[in-house]
């Protein structure tokens, strides 16, 4: 069955990257998605309520607290999360401390998830790849410390780095490998959404992207996200 299921995705894979409008490429170029052009106009509002988020940061969850898979690649408090939209979770609390944030997420085309991704002065994320390729990712740069080269991301072979304001755009199927190898923290508005696709494709991604709360793992992230806000929220927070 473990055999069956992998090569069914890896046939699903094969027929997205066919099907794609755009190349099948690791990193993009943000003019091949207008819609970015937004985000990065408006990071300053964003910046200005994840300061605001920030204050409670040791409050947060980590990662793997909210979605256990990612314990592959992190056990640690190092990589924070601070949710915003969630397949199959309610982030109402949460969402309604950035409201600026939430205006600028609902321009997204096909948008699946977004949360504030905070990493500690020193967190390395291991190489590791994403589940399927009918999602692309886009890390919005918020807070980006200084050297910047010793903050970096490595996908396929290329390195890149992040820039506060500036998007950068990838596909996460990608063999990718996080380092922040400075002193700050490194905050991004993380956001996944629907890769676009041509016809009769886009229509199929688009059904199996909403089938995704029903998975396990995301029912059970959806009940932590929602415990974790009512205790956050019950405190006065």
């Amino acid at each position: 069955m473990g055999r069956f299921l992998r090569g069914l995705v890896n046939s699903l894979e094969i027929g997205v990257a066919r099907a794609s409008r755009l190349p099948d490429l690791g990193v993009y170029e943000t003019r091949d998605f207008p819609w970015a052009s937004a985000l990065e106009a408006g990071w300053g509002s964003v910046r200005s309520e994840l300061d605001q988020v920030m204050v409670q940061r040791d409050r947060m969850p980590s990662f793997h607290e909210i979605i256990s898979e990612v314990s592959t690649i992190t056990t640690d408090d190092r990589w924070k999360t601070f949710f915003l939209i969630g397949a199959g979770m309610d982030c109402s609390g949460n969402a309604a401390r950035c409201p600026e944030t939430m205006k600028l997420l609902q321009e997204v085309p096909g948008i699946v998830t977004a949360f504030f991704s905070i990493l500690a002065p020193g967190k390395h994320i291991p190489a590791h790849r994403g589940a399927y390729n009918g999602v692309l990712r886009l890390h919005l740069g918020l807070v980006v410390p200084e050297p910047r080269e010793q903050c970096r991301i490595r996908i396929g072979e290329r390195i890149c780095t992040w820039q506060e304001g500036k998007a950068l755009i990838f596909d996460d199927t990608f063999n990718h490998e996080v380092w922040n190898d400075t002193d700050g923290w490194r905050v991004v508005l993380f956001i996944d959404f629907a890769r676009p696709l041509r016809q009769p494709w886009h229509w199929l991604n688009r059904l199996l992207i909403g089938l995704g709360p029903l998975a396990p793992f995301l029912r059970e992230a959806g009940r932590k996200q929602k415990r974790w806000e009512k205790k956050f929220y019950s405190a006065g927070d």
